[in-house]
């Protein structure tokens, strides 16, 4: 990887952050709190999953949001209950700072009956439509279409006389150069609708740099082929996040202005759990340790008074008993019945429909 190109593209986007911050004046010291204390709940609940899918309680793909706990809690800090979020596959933040309990998100990921989806999604798909939450999505870009048409939903439905609202679309920076992100964004930008593209650019799309996928490396400016706005901002910032988000949200419900925000955050670990991550250079292992957002707003909150050392391990301790918990929850829920197996294959009754358990046989001897 390109670090040197890396660093200065991170240090641009705090410089950019800054300038939006200091905009805002002083932030409440409560709403500081409620910050790290969110931030703490989900560097908890990932460290956790990550022990949870070592031991074999968790199968399947898991992908963590370890390092990137500021993006997904100045993200969610922005969205509004009317909005609607569509994410990837790395979601278990933003389920859980869309209020889903960690109850229901671990149970989900142990796949129990009592997860957000049943336990029929686990990590990839978690899904709740009084949350608003669309998905998780397993597969790269997948959420995109669907995010855009559920956008152009909403603006049928505010031609009609509902209230105002937008779409949150999350992807990744791998995610940008398939065919249905600039399939999306040019209806986006021709239909002017009210959704914000979030590209969380940890730098890596799975194993390969941006520098390496992508010709134009600094992703925001896409938006100009689309003629919608791009931004950049520090994903490291939790207010910077939170109120870039907060501006594109209200231009897309306001001025049906479609927006690309570029979120420039690192991720701690692999790909996913299971990715040993050898293709990481040194130095970038050591800036992303340095751009660790949890203890950098921990040592911003001590230092300005916010908190004391006291209360930062207070909250510390309070998200892993939490978590704890969830743990619990999740291992003493029931297993899916395996009577269900089929069921929810089909919104609709459907002839012919699989019905068959595995080793029995496809159809009676004649």
């Amino acid at each position: 990887m390109d670090e040197s190109r890396r660093k200065w593209d991170h240090m641009a986007a705090k410089a950019q952050s800054k300038a939006v911050v200091e905009s805002t004046g002083g932030e409440p010291a409560d709403t500081l709190r409620s910050y790290y204390e969110q931030m703490s709940l989900v560097r908890s609940f990932e460290l956790r999953s990550s022990e949870m899918y070592a031991r074999a309680k968790i199968g399947g793909y898991c992908h963590l949001n370890l390092g990137e706990e500021a993006t997904v809690v100045g993200l969610m800090a922005a969205i509004e209950k009317r909005d609607y979020l569509f994410t990837g596959y790395r979601d278990h933040g933003y389920a859980l700072m869309r209020g889903i309990s960690p109850e229901s998100v671990m149970a989900e990921l142990f796949g129990k009956v009592t997860g957000v989806s049943g336990g029929r999604g686990g990590s990839m798909h978690m899904f709740d439509s009084e949350a608003r939450l669309l998905g998780g999505y397993g597969i790269v870009g997948g959420q995109i279409p669907p995010a855009t048409g559920a956008a152009l939903a909403l603006k049928y439905q505010e031609a009609a006389g509902a209230d105002a609202a937008a779409v949150m679309c999350l992807l990744g920076d791998g995610t940008t150069n398939i065919g249905a992100f600039h399939e999306s964004l040019n209806l986006a930008g021709l239909w002017k609708l009210p959704i914000v593209y979030v590209i969380v650019n940890n730098g890596l799309g799975m194993g390969t740099t941006v520098e390496k996928a992508s010709a134009e490396p600094d992703l925001y400016k896409r938006a100009a082929s689309y003629r919608m706005p791009g931004v950049r901002v520090d994903g490291d910032d939790v207010l910077a996040v939170r109120d870039a988000a907060r501006d594109a949200l209200k231009q897309a419900r306001e001025s049906r202005q479609p927006v690309l925000l570029e979120v420039m955050c690192y991720r701690l670990r692999g790909h996913s759990v299971v990715d040993p991550a050898r293709y990481r250079a040194p130095e970038d292992t050591t800036i992303a340790q340095q751009s660790d957002p949890v203890p950098s707003f921990r040592a911003e909150l001590i230092a300005s008074g916010v908190l004391t050392e006291a209360d930062a391990a207070a909250i510390d301790e309070a998200a892993d008993v939490r978590v704890s918990a969830a743990v619990v929850f999740a291992d003493e829920s029931p297993e899916p019945d395996v009577d269900d197996l089929f069921k929810y294959v089909y919104a609709t009754a459907v002839a012919n429909a699989p019905s068959a358990l595995p080793g029995e046989p496809v159809m009676d001897a004649l």
